[in-house]
C-alpha cells in the first residue's frame, strides 16, 4: 500500500529523504488553514514545524491521517484533542533540539548578564561606554529552573560548571532524583522568592499559562532576571514589561511570543530586554535531527508500529518501556479473546493488576488502553487505537476501572480482565513467565495454560468420556488439524472447559455441529 505524506512547514532535507525513499512525499508550504483543509483528505500523514496551525477543521478534514508528526518539541499548535478522538497519533522530536534550546538558552542567560547585545549595538553606533554595561556574574547566583525535562536537566548541568546554586520546580520530578541532579527541588512559590535568576522550560498548557505574571513578580527578588526559550504565553508579557521599566526585574532575555511575529508585543524596544526571533531550535543540527526522527516515527506509524514519541497516548518511563509492552500486547489478546467469546452487550472492563504489576502505577494505562484497542477494535468500523481508545469506550458508554494489588495467585505476574455485560460477566487471567512467553491461565476460574495466539475453539462442556472425542472427529472430518489442546476443570463428572488450538479458521457449519452434540453447552470460535 502507497502512503502519501504532507510536509507543511520547513523540514530538513535529511529526514525528507528518509521519507522518499518509502512513501510520496509532497512539500507544500505556507499554506493557510482553508488551503490545508482542502488539500489534507489525500494524505495519511501530515509533518509540522510550529507554523502550521492544524486545527480541528484541518484533522475533520483529513480522512485518511493515521499520523500527525511535529519536528520539534512544542505541539501547542496542534489540536490534540481533536487529533485524539479521530484516533491520531501525534508525535514530536523532543530529544533533537535539546541541546540546541540548552545552549541558546546559556547563550541568553550570559548575554543578559553581560549586556552583549546592547554593548555590541553601542560599538556599532560608534561609542566606547565600558560603564554603561557593568554586568554581574553567574558565579554563587541562585539559578531557578521551572521545569526539570530534558532541557531543564542539561542547564542544571552546565549552570553548576559556573558554580551557580541551582533550584527547581517540576511537579513530576521527585525531590530525590531532583538532589541526584544536583538540583534543590522547592514549590514554585519558594522558587520565584530565592532565585537569582529564572528561567522557564515547560510546555505551555493551561496550568502554565502566565505563571509568571505581575502578582508572581512582585514576590521575587529585587533585581531578579528572567528567561524565556520555551513557549510564548508562560510569560505575561505586559506584566514582564511593566517590572523591567520599574526596575523590579533587572532584566529579561526572550527567545519566544505570545504571537509569532511578535509585532505589538509590549517586549520590543525596552532596555534590559533582549530578544531573538524564536532561536531555541535553530542549529544546523538540530534542524537535521528532528527532520529524521519526526521521519522515521512516520513510517513506523504507517507501517503499523508505534511511535517513539507520541504525546496524545499514555506515556511510560523509558526504563519501563521493556518491561510493560509484552503486557501491553497480552492484554490486547485478551481483549480480543474477550469479545469473542463473551455474550451480550458490554457495559464495564474492570483491570486488576497483580504481583509486580501491582506497583507499576500510571504505566498501567497503556495496558489498559491495549486492552480497550483489543476488545473494541474487532467491532467497530473505525480504527481503536492506544492513542483514542478511552475516549471511544467512553462514547460507548463502557466504563473503565483499575485495581493494582499484590495479590496473584501464585503468579510473579498476573493480568486479570473481567468484562461485565448486559447478560452476565466473563473473567480472564493472564501472565508472562519467567522466560518472557505470555499465557492465558486461566478462562472463567477455570486453570491452564494457553499460549495466546492463532485460532482457537473454546467450548463448555460435560466432563464425560467421549465428549472431546467426537468434537476432535467433528473438526477431523472437515479437514481441520487441532494445533494444541487444554482443559480446565473444577470437579470430575461436572463441566469443563477446553480450548483447542487450530490451524485455521473453522466454518460456521463445522462450529455448529459441534455445539449441537451431546454434551457440549457452548462453543465459540476466535482468532487472537
Amino acid at each position: 500500500m502507497k502512503f502519501n505524506v504532507l510536509v507543511s512547514d520547513d523540514l530538513a532535507e535529511e529526514g525528507i529523504e528518509i521519507l522518499r525513499e518509502k512513501v510520496m512525499v509532497d512539500v507544500q508550504t505556507g499554506l493557510s488553514e482553508d488551503e490545508l483543509v482542502a488539500t489534507i483528505e489525500n494524505y495519511d500523514a501530515l509533518l509540522v514545524r510550529s507554523g502550521t496551525q492544524v486545527t480541528e477543521r484541518v484533522i475533520e478534514a483529513g480522512k485518511k491521517l493515521r499520523f500527525i508528526g511535529r519536528a520539534g518539541a512544542g505541539v501547542d499548535n496542534i489540536d490534540m484533542k481533536a487529533a485524539t478522538k479521530r484516533g491520531i497519533i501525534v508525535a514530536n522530536a523532543p530529544e533533537g533540539n535539546t541541546l540546541a534550546a540548552t545552549e541558546h538558552t546559556m547563550a541568553m542567560m550570559l548575554s543578559l548578564c553581560r549586556n552583549t547585545p546592547q554593548a555590541n549595538a553601542s560599538m556599532q553606533a560608534g561609542e566606547w561606554k565600558r560603564s554603561k554595561f557593568m554586568g554581574v556574574e553567574l558565579n554563587e547566583k541562585t539559578l531557578g529552573i521551572v521545569g526539570l525535562g530534558r532541557i531543564g536537566r542539561e542547564i542544571a548541568k552546565r549552570a553548576s560548571s559556573f558554580d551557580m546554586k541551582i533550584i527547581g520546580y517540576d511537579p513530576f520530578i521527585t525531590t530525590e532524583k531532583a538532589a541526584a541532579m544536583g538540583i534543590q527541588s522547592m514549590s514554585l512559590e519558594e522558587l520565584f522568592k530565592q532565585a537569582d535568576i529564572i528561567t522557564v522550560h515547560t510546555p505551555l498548557i493551561k496550568e502554565t499559562r502566565h505563571i509568571v505574571n505581575s502578582q508572581t513578580i512582585k514576590t521575587m527578588k529585587d533585581g531578579v532576571r528572567i528567561i524565556n526559550c520555551a513557549r510564548g504565553g508562560i510569560i505575561d508579557e505586559q506584566a514582564l514589561a511593566d517590572a523591567v521599566k520599574s526596575g523590579k526585574v533587572a532584566g529579561a532575555a526572550i527567545d519566544v511570543f505570545e504571537s509569532e511575529p511578535p509585532k505589538d508585543s509590549p517586549l520590543l524596544g525596552v532596555p534590559g530586554i533582549i530578544t531573538t526571533p524564536h532561536l531555541g531550535a535553530s542549529t544546523v543540527e538540530a534542524q537535521k535531527n528532528v527532520s529524521i526522527s519526526v521521519a522515521k516515527q512516520c513510517l513506523e506509524v504507517l507501517n503499523g508500529g508505534s511511535a517513539k514519541y507520541v504525546v496524545n497516548a499514555p506515556i511510560i518511563p523509558a526504563d519501563l518501556h521493556d518491561s510493560i509492552q509484552p503486557f501491553a500486547i497480552l492484554a490486547e489478546k485478551m481483549g480480543r479473546l474477550l469479545v469473542q467469546i463473551a455474550d451480550g452487550r458490554i457495559q464495564k472492563l474492570e483491570m486488576i493488576y497483580g504481583g509486580e504489576l501491582g506497583s507499576i502505577g500510571p504505566s498501567s494505562k497503556l495496558i489498559t488502553h491495549m486492552a480497550i484497542k483489543g476488545l473494541l477494535d474487532p467491532i467497530l468500523r473505525f480504527p481503536v487505537n492506544m492513542v483514542n481508545a478511552s475516549v471511544v469506550a467512553q462514547d460507548r458508554g463502557i466504563s473503565v476501572s483499575e485495581t493494582q494489588t499484590a495479590e496473584s495467585a501464585g503468579y510473579k505476574n498476573l493480568l486479570t480482565m473481567n468484562v461485565v455485560t448486559d447478560t452476565g460477566s466473563l473473567c480472564i487471567s493472564g501472565s508472562i513467565l519467567y522466560q518472557g512467553g505470555s499465557r492465558i491461565v486461566s478462562i472463567a476460574g477455570y486453570t491452564m495454560d494457553m499460549i495466546p495466539e492463532g485460532a482457537v475453539i473454546i467450548s463448555r462442556h460435560l466432563d464425560k468420556p467421549g465428549v472431546i472425542g467426537r468434537a476432535s472427529t467433528i473438526l477431523g472430518e472437515s479437514q481441520i488439524n487441532i494445533a494444541g489442546m487444554q482443559v480446565g476443570r473444577f470437579k470430575a463428572g461436572e463441566e469443563a472447559i477446553m480450548v483447542l488450538n487450530v490451524d485455521g479458521d473453522v466454518p460456521e457449519g463445522v462450529m455448529e455441529a459441534i455445539r449441537g452434540m451431546p454434551g457440549i453447552y457452548s462453543a465459540k470460535f476466535a482468532r487472537l
